[in-house]
């Protein structure tokens, strides 16, 4: 048993199985940066969702999740009632066996925007769509490392859905924003294109992924900490989202933030919760005065 302290983080509690605690300094911090990247944006004209912990495993399979991410995929099933008898909890490794559990029908998400898009599936939507979530996210690793790396986490996301200028403009203009909120914290961050398996290997779309990047992350030292992706047409295709102004598909791109990885980034760069704390709500407040004075609003 853990005992909690003021100042503990909580990392003692499931951090091996990838599903650390946070103490109230933490909670603190992680509500600050989550009301943060909110607010961006809110400002930007987003309008705040709620999305489900669960999408339906079937949804997922038609968006070629499971082809794409099988490593990180995490599948949820309820107990077969009588299969549960026949074949009990094995509490030598820890899980009930697969005998016991009904067909996995739900799948736990590794990235917030998938319910964006799935909600949006079949509707028409303004040229200029913005949507921000935050919702939990989980993703089976090889190993699981304090709030550097967990099976479940917290993801807020901010997801354009629109025409390409809207999905472009809106990368470009968050980049910008990322930048600066990481010189004013002074975290330094560098931008690389990552290469995340999104389209079929043997398509065309995947040829043009690796000539133009989808993805691009923002990392401390070694730890991804926020992205900017764009998909193209993909999910206003596969979804049926399509645009009000001319009935084509939407395009669609989203801007990440791993709330938990900020967290380990900024109490390692400033030395722990308060002083981490004390340098997002500095690094706010001079950024609110910088737009103030500036001749047109900061995305």
């Amino acid at each position: 048993m853990t005992v909690t302290t003021p100042g503990h983080t909580g990392e003692n509690v499931g951090s091996t199985r990838g599903l650390p605690s946070l103490g109230p300094e933490g909670t603190r911090l992680l509500r600050l940066l989550d009301d943060t990247f909110e607010s961006w944006g809110v400002t930007a004209g987003a309008r705040p969702m709620t999305m489900p912990p669960l999408l339906p495993a079937a949804d997922l399979a038609k968006l070629d999740y499971y082809d794409n991410f099988p490593h990180q995929a995490v599948l949820a099933a309820p107990l077969d009632l009588e299969g549960r008898h026949a074949t009990p909890f094995d509490h030598e490794h820890g899980h009930w066996p697969a005998a016991a559990l009904e067909p996995a029908g739900l799948g736990l998400p590794s990235a917030s925007c998938y319910a964006v898009y799935l909600d949006h599936r079949g509707t028409r939507v303004a040229d200029d769509t913005l949507v921000t979530i935050c919702s939990w996210c989980f993703r089976k690793e090889t190993h699981y490392e304090g709030m550097r790396r967990q099976l479940g986490f917290r993801m807020r996301e901010i997801v354009a859905l629109g025409t390409p200028d809207h999905a472009e403009t809106h990368l470009a203009g968050f980049t910008t924003r990322i930048r600066a909120f990481a010189e004013a914290l002074d975290l330094p961050l560098r931008r690389e294109a990552a290469c995340d398996p999104f389209f079929d290997k043997g398509g065309s779309k995947a040829l043009l992924q690796r000539l133009t990047p989808v993805k691009h992350e923002f990392l401390y030292e070694d730890l991804a900490i926020a992205s900017v992706n764009t998909h193209r047409n993909f999910f206003g295709d596969r979804c049926a989202i399509t645009l009000e102004s001319t009935g084509g598909p939407a395009f669609t791109s989203c801007v990440a933030f791993g709330l938990e990885r900020w967290l380990s980034a900024l109490t390692r760069r400033h030395g722990g919760w308060e002083a981490a704390t004390e340098a997002v709500l500095d690094a706010n407040a001079r950024l609110r005065a910088g737009a103030s004075g500036a001749a047109g609003p900061v995305i």
